[in-house]
């Protein structure tokens, strides 16, 4: 429909362990995934004490730095919501995009509810591995990115870095949509 344009916003975060709440989001990374150089990144004071070693250790924060060091979570929310904002227009959707998006999506949301009462992305996220699922004729396992890799060749990688990894999931989604679209065009042309 004319006027109804979708910008799909790629995010990831890290966070000291698997539930917002009694677990701190630490770092938020996201960027247009048709236009990654528009980009936005900030690293939150922790809201709990309670962390998972590993959830620590593969993303290389320390709660005690961050405490001194990152932004209180509303300020990072309002610096988040201002800069997606920025993004559209009356007339457009903006859409979160994430890999494994249930566990960055209910971070992102609790989060903006928690300190802003309201989520900029509304109720809603689109999930890249579920994506993939529908779009490919293979099991739930072959949606590691990995195993996606191997089908779209992307350039990037993750390294555990919000932004970083909010780039490649851009470009994983961008490479499936691609996919999707000739595929697409290859069966209405039969």
């Amino acid at each position: 429909m004319e006027g109804d344009k979708e910008i799909f916003v790629s995010v990831d975060v890290e966070a000291s362990g698997p539930i917002p709440g009694k677990y701190s989001m630490l770092s938020i990374g996201a960027c247009v995934a048709s236009e990654p150089s528009k980009q936005f990144s900030c690293y939150l004071k922790p809201i709990s004490e309670k962390y998972i070693p590993a959830a620590l250790e593969v993303t290389g924060l320390s709660l005690e730095k961050l405490s001194t060091d990152g932004l209180e979570p509303t300020e990072a929310m309002e610096q988040f919501k201002t800069w997606v904002k920025s993004l559209v227009r009356e007339d457009e959707t903006v859409i979160f995009v994430g890999f494994n998006a249930s566990f960055d999506w209910s971070f992102v949301n609790y989060y903006f509810h928690q300190f802003l009462g309201e989520n900029p992305f509304g109720i809603a996220a689109l999930d890249i591995k579920s994506m993939y699922l529908g779009a490919s004729d293979c099991t739930w396992k072959e949606t590691r990115s990995s195993e996606i890799e191997k089908v779209v060749k992307p350039k990037g990688a993750g390294d555990h870095d919000a932004l970083h990894d909010a780039i490649y999931q851009a470009e994983l989604f961008c490479l499936i949509r691609k996919k999707l679209m000739i595929n697409n065009k290859k069966s209405t042309a039969s």
